[in-house]
């Protein structure tokens, strides 16, 4: 075999596993990935698409739009190679450094999303409560600078995660509980001490998700405010009609992931496929549903679309 001799003896393999406790039920769910998969792709290039070719829609709004359903490509690419081998193929190993790299690329995308939800609250806010500043606001120049901050200060974050897991002594069977490599997951096999490691985690889901959430729930307060104020209840509606399909991402995005967190923390008796099922959720539902919500709210794409499917505008 080629390669560092030392790299081979040091760096462990590690195997994946499909749905443990549900192997019969395998081929189905690689059937039903490959549906949430193509939906995911299709549906996130296709807002891409729409966004670059309609005129009205190089806003803000759509600018952040466009981004998500990047970072949402890039959630479904990052979990597509290894899910492919271990339901279509049966290929169950993979490499350290390869774990490491998927680890590295699921936690990006997934820090990026709640960084994205943030800033497209905060361009809600403005539109709502702050709507003749708006275009002073939110320049084009601007809307670059807060895109480049979300990626680079997720960046910063998961960066040393795999650093910190290469240092550790790794002696147990190496087996993985899902189909991709994910650090609560992989945190659990080293020999050594881990206090380091989760003591960095946890800062850095405080710091962004915690933070995150609680600045989006800011906004929403705060612009519910300024609707309370609107006296016709036909443009409160209509405002707050503006907001919910980031609502629904929000709401798609948060609520999977708090129920990973409190399964992996308090639900250590239940099955082992019930983890498995709610990761799945949190790593395929945002991406698939994220395009079909906005492509069902938004006035623009729906036309745009519907004049591209079956050239009709509705």
């Amino acid at each position: 075999m080629g390669g560092n001799p030392h790299n081979s003896s040091e760096l462990p393999t590690f195997t994946l596993t499909g749905l443990p406790g549900l192997e019969t039920s395998q081929h189905w769910m690689f059937l039903l990935l490959g549906a949430l998969y193509i939906v995911s792709i299709v549906g996130n290039a296709l807002i891409l698409f729409i966004v670059k070719e309609e005129q009205r829609l190089h806003q803000p709004m759509y600018y952040f739009l466009s981004l998500l359903s990047v970072n949402d490509l890039g959630v479904s690419f990052s979990t597509l190679p290894t899910v492919l081998a271990t339901f279509c193929f049966h290929l169950r190993k993979v490499s350290f450094d390869s774990c490491m790299a998927q680890m590295f690329l699921i936690h990006l995308f997934s820090f990026m999303e709640s960084g994205i939800l943030l800033v497209m609250s905060f361009d809600r806010y403005v539109a709502i409560c702050n709507p003749l500043r708006y275009t002073i606001l939110l320049t084009d120049a601007r809307v670059v600078c807060m895109g480049l901050s979300v990626i680079i200060r997720s960046f910063c974050m998961v960066f040393p995660l795999p650093l910190l897991l290469k240092r550790l002594p790794f002696c147990k069977a190496n087996v993985l509980s899902h189909a991709y490599c994910l650090h609560p997951d992989l945190i659990h096999l080293p020999c050594g001490d881990i206090t380091i490691n989760n003591i960095f985690g946890l800062f850095i889901v405080i710091s962004t998700f915690g933070l995150d959430s609680a600045l989006i729930l800011l906004s929403y307060v705060l612009i519910l405010r300024s609707v309370v104020a609107i006296a016709s209840r036909e443009e409160r509606l209509k405002t707050l009609n503006t907001c919910v399909s980031h609502m629904c991402a929000v709401l798609i995005f948060y609520v999977p992931m708090v129920g990973v967190s409190l399964a992996a923390r308090y639900g250590r008796h239940t099955p082992q496929y019930v983890h498995t099922l709610l990761s799945l959720i949190y790593l395929f539902v945002p991406p698939m549903l994220n395009p079909v919500i906005y492509s069902i709210k938004t006035k623009e794409i729906r036309w745009r679309l519907g004049r591209m499917l079956v050239g009709t505008k509705f």
